[in-house]
């Protein structure tokens, strides 16, 4: 199981990698103007990726969890606990917005979903788990679990 969550941990790692190059190698491309500026890539990317970046912070009896949403409404997030060291957060978006201005029409759709699922540090329990979400940012906090004792087999 641990080296489950290493795996994960190694492919979110990775991807977080390669995003900090792009952004890198698009730096260069904003001065001539053909790239939006590096504040807006870094909100942009992770929405392309259908994801959405969280802060993990672990301290003596919880473990807080922050995800950005911005643009979600607070009815459309979803927050479950699959098993006690993972945290699955989603959303769904549908939007439509009509615009009319002399000479044309115009009409957009934003329809997705974005999804993360998050390893924790510790083991957790939705027992006195908490989820605030005010101005676009989703703050959970969990309860740890103190970690069960190795019970002894007697072997006759």
């Amino acid at each position: 199981m641990a080296w489950r969550r290493r795996r994960w941990y190694d492919i979110e790692k990775m991807v977080t990698e390669m995003e900090d190059m792009f952004n890198s190698v698009m730096q260069g491309m904003e001065v001539s103007g053909l790239l939006p500026a590096p504040e807006i890539r870094r909100r942009v990317i992770p929405a392309i990726r259908g994801s959405f970046r969280v802060d993990v912070r672990e301290h003596d009896e919880e473990v807080i969890v922050v995800a950005d949403l911005p643009g979600i409404d607070r009815e459309s997030i979803s927050v479950r606990i699959p098993d006690p060291r993972t945290l699955e957060i989603s959303s769904k978006r549908a939007e439509e917005k009509e615009e009319e201005e002399e000479g044309y029409f115009m009409k957009e759709r934003v329809y997705g979903t974005m999804s993360r699922i998050v390893t924790l540090p510790a083991d957790v329990s939705e027992e006195g788990a908490t989820a605030t979400f005010k101005n676009g940012v989703l703050e959970i906090r969990l309860r740890k679990v103190a970690p069960e004792k190795v019970k002894e087999i007697p072997v006759t």
